[in-house]
Formats: structure tokens, C-alpha cells, sequence
């Protein structure tokens, strides 16, 4: 099944494959697996970390960079091409089936960049988005705390404007790429009379400067993929308060939105290509024979397919002037809840052999051992299952909200 996107976007798709049979360097697909299916944290394998400095690599960034396709859905000034959502999820679709790198600019650009284009000033998208696009700036999030995850309007890391500046004091959990990061996208309180949500702010701070301190957090896989981090007095100007003061929410919101549906429409290409993964592992081990593990595998690739029909709807909706709405919720709850699934399966699959560490220093993990453990995280980040149940039901089905429990009776005087 293909969507009929009209001639200009088919004359689109056809443009750019011939740009990518001219411009991707020989042996650049075969570098590494560019689309593998996301696992937790920012942890970067060791064979990621050598295909991205080789020269290759860095022939395609600069051949990226030159045609504006770094942030392309970005307008012009900025550093992009003004690619409307249609033409930016046929390129993020064409550049998975060639097995090429899209060169995206992390949190910067999936996360920080869309916040600031819809509550930025102009001259804040002038001093920040080029940076992004250039690679110079490289964000990491500052929203989970120990006490805040899923219910994040209750962050306690506060913010106190001083004269011209902001100086933000707390602690942050859970940051995914924290050691590659020179910035950091804060949401902290600014108003601590005001209700809940509104006296929250969303700053964007220095990360490399003494007063932010971070550490690794060891995780069941046995990889250091999060950090945690200590600001103490950490300083940044009134300008890199986005959307104003007190105003967090709403930007945070926007960041959110993409955090959770921003792959959709190519979400399946990774997980499709572990799937055909997983079956040659059956395979090899006598176990595609089993009627048991064939049932699973065909249940695994229907949901391979389903996510597939879901983008093309998102893509369906984004053809007819539909801004995605609840269903980035519906894509994150499907995939995250699918994943643990497929990572059980595959244990299943390995039997006894799951058990067994492979040699090596520290506590290295198996492909398999770690999608089976980091999966079990995909439902949590970004908004736990049981959160985006809630957003679904309220938002998309328009349910009534949970009724909170009454407190306990008050006693009155005799």
C-alpha cells in the first residue's frame, strides 16, 4: 500500500533519489546499520562511534550541509529549505530505504529547534537555530527530576531572575547524551506562588560551564546511557528564556509533541529491519520450525506493519493541512509497549544462550540481552505507557478525566 501524495511530491521523491545515487559517498551504507531500532539513552555502540569519524561520514555531513538538508523543514534564513512535513517525512523515508544517515542535529533539532520556531522571537530564532544547524550547539534535556517525571509540572529546580539573567538551581535526571552536550533545554520554576502550571519557565542554559555538574548513571545493561545533573547557580541571560516567563508549559508541551511522535511515518523502517533480524536468529538456532515462535514472529511483523499504515495516516493527515495531534501518544504508546514485547520474544527465541554474558570488560551485553532490557525503558521516557493511556483517552477520545480520590475527612469540634 503507497499513498498517492500528488505529481509535485512524487516529482520530490524522484528528484531526491537521484540526488542520493550522486551524492552518497561508495560504502557509506555499509559503514554500520544507520537505522537501527532506537534503544535507550544516548549510549553510542562502538561501531557507530568509528563510522561517524570516518571520512565518508564526513564527505556526506558537508554534502548535506552544502544542500541545506541538515534541518531542511527549517525556513531559509535559518539554514533549511522550508521542506513543508509531506517532503521531510518522504526524505526521512528515502534516506532509511538507502540506508544513509540523515545527519539531524539530536535534541536540537527534533526537540529545541520546532519549540523555538513556534514560541521563539525572531531574534532568538536568529541567535539559535543556526547554531543548531551548524552543529556548534548540541542540546541535551533538562525536564525529569527525582521527584518529576511523569507528573512534570511538579519540577522543583528553580529559577530566579537576577538583573538581566536567570540563574537556575536544582537537579535533573534521566538526560540522554549529556556528554556530548553544550547546552541543555531547562524547565524550572519561576513563580512558586503560582498554580502548578503556570509559574514554570523554559531556559536554555550552558552545559559546559563549572556550576553544571553531571554523572553517569549505571543501568541494567550495564552501559552509563543517562546522566544525572547537579545546577548550582547555573547562569544564562533573560534572552534564553523561550516563550517568556512563567510560560514553560505551553513550549514544554510543543517539545513533547515531537518528542513523542516526531518518527512516526518512518518508525517502522527501523523496527523492520530488527524484525528480519530476529527471524534469521530463529533460523539458526532450528527454532522458525516451532509453531509457537511462528505465531509470535507473524504477530510481531503485523504490529511491524501496523506502525507502517499508522505514519501513512499521520502522512495522510499532513497532506490534508492536519497538524499531528494525540496520536504522536498513539505512536508512542504502540511502539514502546511493542518493542518489550519483540525483546521477550527474542529471549524466547535464544533460550538458555539469553542467559549467558558475553566475555569482555565491564558488563557487556548480547544484541538481543540488551533490546530485551533497554526496551523495558521505552515504556517509561518520554512519558510513560500509563501516561500517554491518559492523554489518549482524555485528549483523543475526549473521555472524562480520572475522578482524584477525596482526601481524608476533616474532624470538626464537638
Amino acid at each position: 500500500m503507497e499513498l498517492d501524495l500528488g505529481p509535485e511530491v512524487e516529482a520530490f521523491r524522484t528528484d531526491l533519489r537521484g540526488w542520493l545515487r550522486i551524492h552518497v559517498p561508495s560504502g557509506l551504507a555499509d559503514l554500520v546499520d544507520w537505522n537501527l531500532a532506537p534503544v535507550t539513552g544516548g549510549h553510542r555502540p562502538s561501531a557507530l562511534v568509528r563510522a561517524l569519524a570516518d571520512p565518508r561520514y564526513l564527505e556526506w555531513e558537508q554534502a548535506l550541509t552544502e544542500a541545506r538538508l541538515v534541518c531542511p523543514q527549517w525556513p531559509a534564513e535559518y539554514g533549511g529549505q522550508d521542506m513543508d512535513a509531506i517532503r521531510m517525512a518522504v526524505l526521512n523515508e528515502e534516506f532509511a530505504r538507502a540506508g544513509v544517515p540523515r545527519v539531524a542535529r539530536g535534541m536540537g533539532e527534533s526537540l529545541v529547534g520546532p519549540s523555538v520556531l513556534v514560541h521563539g522571537t525572531p531574534e532568538q530564532k536568529a541567535a539559535f537555530l543556526p547554531r543548531i544547524v551548524s552543529g556548534e550547539d548540541v542540546y541535551c534535556q533538562g525536564f525529569s527530576e527525582p521527584g518529576a517525571g511523569s507528573d512534570l509540572a511538579g519540577v522543583r529546580t528553580r529559577g530566579v531572575v537576577d538583573g538581566d539573567e536567570i540563574v537556575v538551581t536544582g537537579q535533573k535526571v534521566w538526560t540522554s547524551g549529556a556528554a556530548r552536550a553544550t547546552m541543555m533545554f531547562v524547565l524550572c520554576r519561576t513563580d512558586v506562588d503560582a498554580p502548578k502550571h503556570a509559574g514554570l519557565s523554559y531556559v536554555l542554559v550552558p552545559f559546559t560551564v563549572p556550576e553544571m555538574q553531571y554523572r553517569p548513571i549505571r543501568q541494567m545493561t550495564g552501559a552509563a546511557e543517562f546522566c544525572e545533573e547537579f545546577l548550582d547557580g547555573v547562569r544564562a541571560p533573560l534572552f534564553n528564556v523561550i516563550g517568556g516567563l512563567n510560560n514553560g508549559w505551553r513550549v514544554a508541551m510543543t517539545t513533547l509533541g515531537h518528542e513523542r511522535g516526531g518518527r512516526s511515518t518512518v518508525q517502522h523502517l527501523r523496527f523492520e529491519g530488527e524484525f528480519w533480524e530476529l527471524v534469521e536468529a530463529a533460523r539458526q538456532r532450528g527454532r522458525d520450525t516451532d509453531p509457537l515462535i511462528r505465531r509470535r514472529l507473524a504477530w510481531a511483523y503485523t504490529q511491524v506493519q501496523l506502525m507502517r499504515y499508522g505514519g501513512l495516516r499521520t502522512l495522510a493527515g499532513m497532506a490534508a493541512g492536519r497538524q499531528p495531534g494525540p496520536e504522536s501518544s498513539i505512536a508512542k504508546l504502540f511502539w514502546s509497549e511493542y518493542h518489550k514485547r519483540l525483546g521477550e520474544l527474542a529471549v524466547d527465541i535464544l533460550g538458555p544462550e539469553a542467559l549467558v554474558r558475553p566475555e569482555g570488560a565491564g558488563y557487556p551485553t548480547t544484541r538481543w540481552q540488551n533490546v530485551f532490557l533497554s526496551s523495558r525503558a521505552g515504556t517509561i521516557y518520554s512519558g510513560t505507557s500509563e501516561i500517554q493511556r491518559n492523554i489518549i483517552a482524555e485528549r483523543a477520545l475526549g473521555l472524562p478525566k480520572e475522578t482524584k480520590p477525596a482526601g481524608p475527612a476533616r474532624k470538626t469540634g464537638a
